[in-house]
């Protein structure tokens, strides 16, 4: 399965740039576990930062950041066979959860619920 990571990535940071990145380390953390159970793990920012980048974003939350962030997880989603939900409370992640569930991806809460491939 292809597994989108959905957590935390500026809920709870006041845009503090290392609590961001602690956020994105903590999802991150479990990538190489769902690779070692036999798929591939992805996190929407692994795709969407440097696009943001090229857009020519100058600080998070403007018009160049929200044309990509979000929207560009939504199409990875389309790809996606499951998403792993983790971290506290995430609104972006809450969505990435509900556009799983409405074209019936599966949804995991930890990494136990993974099978191994």
């Amino acid at each position: 399965m292809m597994i989108l990571i959905a957590g935390p990535y500026r809920s709870g940071t006041n845009d503090d740039p290392e609590k961001i990145q602690a956020n994105v380390h903590l999802m991150e953390s479990f990538a190489m576990p769902i690779f070692r159970k036999g798929h591939i793990p992805v996190l929407g920012e692994w795709f969407a930062l440097p696009l943001v980048s090229l857009a020519g974003s100058k600080q998070i939350g403007d018009e160049a950041f929200n044309e990509i962030f979000h929207p560009i997880a939504e199409r990875l989603l389309e790809k996606c066979d499951a998403v792993l939900r983790v971290g506290g409370a995430s609104s972006g992640a809450d969505l990435m959860v509900h556009v799983a569930k409405e074209k019936c991806a599966r949804i995991f809460y930890s990494l136990e619920e993974i099978p191994q491939a």
